[in-house]
């Protein structure tokens, strides 16, 4: 091959975008955003001390942001000296580059948390974070390099719901993760001018917005359903839960609760068919919507309503015809996703607690569960079994962070990408091998 033909080659393959493999974990709550990963061959059971601890990072900063695996590579946010920053490790969790968002959203009063919130995005070789502050941010994935940026308050005239805390029209800040759709990329700023926007992914400018729905963003982030033929954004609010058309941003359908949910509201619903399931904790308690043709739209009527599972912002996952997360800052729940919501389990007093929040995912026939005891980050391997709650396997975090909020907890979710899982408190990140 000539000189010439092997740089063109060799130029083509650099300006290829990124493929996701089968084991990437590419934005909020995986591939679907429902907290399941589809590998197997997982370890069914750990050592008493745990799977092997493969490394630490010790300078993710402050923050509750999850991470997003592509190809091997770990891309996280965290505050770092009162700025929040994009963070990008290698596989042997080396810090490959970071990059600034906008400074670190904080008040007085808050002692829980501190930092950015949300979980990168990322999208062939392009990222998008969003900062606590609601700068939102498009990088290259290869060094961080800024392509574009915009800011919800400022650009969009955006507001988060005040309830539970913070400032008036910001709250606790900014906390979802932006979602791709085809060439849009699908945002919750919040406000008069509508709830949801959907931007070009490529340059940020404004497609829609989903001018119907005024209410303030809460903290959950957006999903993507077909119900009924139609392609629409789900997204809980303060007082219930709306779909939006994908191609419009027009309102679908929306569901109000009889009274506005009591507490912040974080969890991300989960989508069945026609179904929709939505918790939040502090007495929110969880609800099971039908969506059913309505003459040119849809109507939401409510199936059932229940107390079993009020999950606060550790998420849930429905595996079946059940769901599986914590209840407040009690214990681990099943609960009957079609027929009634009932619980099914009633762990012992030794069982894993959830500690202040418990976070959920699914893997190979496990669920794996972070918690906390005495401010100490605990993991759990438990059986996705309905008869009865069944803890596999246990074991505690080597060491717990030093930048923790005195009223924080180890609340970042657990995420596992080719065989390895990665639990995160504050500064600390930690990957272990479990295949």
């Amino acid at each position: 091959m000539r000189i010439a033909s092997k740089i063109f080659l060799a130029m083509c393959i650099a300006a290829m975008p990124l493929v996701l493999g089968a084991a990437d974990w590419p934005q909020w709550r995986g591939p679907n955003r429902d907290g399941i990963s589809k590998e197997t061959g997982l370890l069914k059971k750990w050592p008493k001390a745990g799977p092997q601890l493969l490394w630490t990072f010790d300078k993710a900063g402050t923050g509750y942001s999850a991470p997003a695996i592509v190809g091997g590579k770990v891309y996280t946010m965290g505050a770092r000296d009162k700025t929040e920053y994009v963070i990008a490790l290698n596989s042997k969790g080396k810090e490959l580059w970071s990059a600034k968002i906008a400074p670190l959203f904080d008040f007085k009063g808050n002692n829980w948390s501190g930092g950015p919130n949300g979980t990168p995005t990322i999208d062939g070789d392009v990222l998008y974070a969003l900062g606590s502050q609601g700068e939102l941010v498009c990088l290259e994935l290869a060094g961080g390099k800024l392509l574009w940026h915009k800011n919800m308050p400022k650009d969009f005239g955006g507001q988060v719901s005040g309830v539970g805390g913070g400032p008036e029209n910001m709250g606790w800040g900014y906390a979802w993760s932006p979602l791709v759709d085809g060439d849009k990329l699908i945002c919750v700023p919040g406000g008069p001018q509508g709830l949801l926007a959907a931007l070009d992914k490529k340059t940020g400018e404004v497609k829609w917005r989903s001018k119907d729905v005024k209410d303030r963003a809460t903290y959950s982030s957006p999903i993507m359903a077909t119900i009924g033929g139609v392609k629409q954004y789900i997204q809980l609010t303060q007082d219930g839960v709306v779909g939006i058309a994908a191609d419009t941003g027009e309102l679908v359908w929306s569901y109000k609760r009889a009274n506005p949910y009591p507490d912040v509201v974080c969890p991300t619903p989960l989508v069945k068919g026609d179904m929709v399931y939505v918790t939040a904790g502090w007495g929110g308690g969880a609800e099971l919507l039908k969506i059913e043709p309505d003459g040119k739209k849809f109507k939401a009527t409510s199936v059932w309503s229940e107390k079993e599972i009020g999950n606060r912002h550790g998420g849930v996952v429905l595996i079946g015809k059940y769901v599986y997360g914590c209840h407040e800052d009690r214990a681990w729940a099943c609960q009957d996703f079609a027929e009634g919501g009932e619980n099914k389990w009633d762990p012992s007093r030794n069982a894993l607690g959830a500690g202040s929040v418990g976070s959920i995912l699914y893997a190979d026939e496990r669920l794996y569960c972070v918690a906390e005891k005495n401010k100490i980050g605990v993991v759990g391997m438990l059986e996705a079994n309905p008869e009865k709650y069944t803890e596999i396997s246990r074991f505690t975090l080597p060491q717990a962070s030093k930048l923790r909020k005195n009223r924080g907890g180890v609340w970042t979710h657990p995420v596992i990408s080719d065989g390895l899982l990665y639990v995160r408190d504050q500064e600390l990140l930690f990957c272990y091998k479990v295949k």
